[in-house]
């Protein structure tokens, strides 16, 4: 079991998808830098408040009665989303390359034509054969 479990591991689709993951996640990182410290803050210039702090409030906080702020984020739902936007067309632009170096299939030779059974050049013979 531990020998098939070996092999699994270290089959090289297993450590493809592990060497992505890491990438992935990574490139999650920068996105998500990129998204919070450059087109957040512009979004924000166009609608004057800072992007991650836009939220509706639902019901205010009462500090007199310990009750605590309800607000739904949206902000940080399209900051999200945002992020997910751009992943998603990187991840597309790297497919489309990746697919672009890719060989194309040469087209499979023609058949050949079907040449005389056996038993045709048989009678063929017979025939010349038979001729003389």
């Amino acid at each position: 079991m531990l020998k098939e479990f070996k092999e699994f591991a270290l089959k090289g689709n297993l450590v493809d998808i592990a060497i992505g993951f890491v990438m992935g996640a990574a490139f999650k990182q920068v996105v998500t830098s990129f998204t919070g410290g450059i087109v957040s803050p512009l979004i924000g210039l166009v609608f004057k408040a800072d992007f991650k702090d836009l939220k509706w409030i639902a019901r205010e906080a009462d500090t007199s009665n310990n009750i605590s702020e309800v607000a739904v984020l949206y902000g940080d739902f399209i900051t999200n989303v945002i992020d997910f936007v751009i992943v998603a067309f990187v991840m597309f632009i790297i497919i489309k390359g990746i697919n672009a170096t890719k060989k194309k299939e040469a087209p499979a030779a023609p058949a050949l034509p079907a040449g005389p059974t056996q038993e045709e050049l048989l009678e063929e013979i017979r025939d010349l054969l038979a001729k003389k």
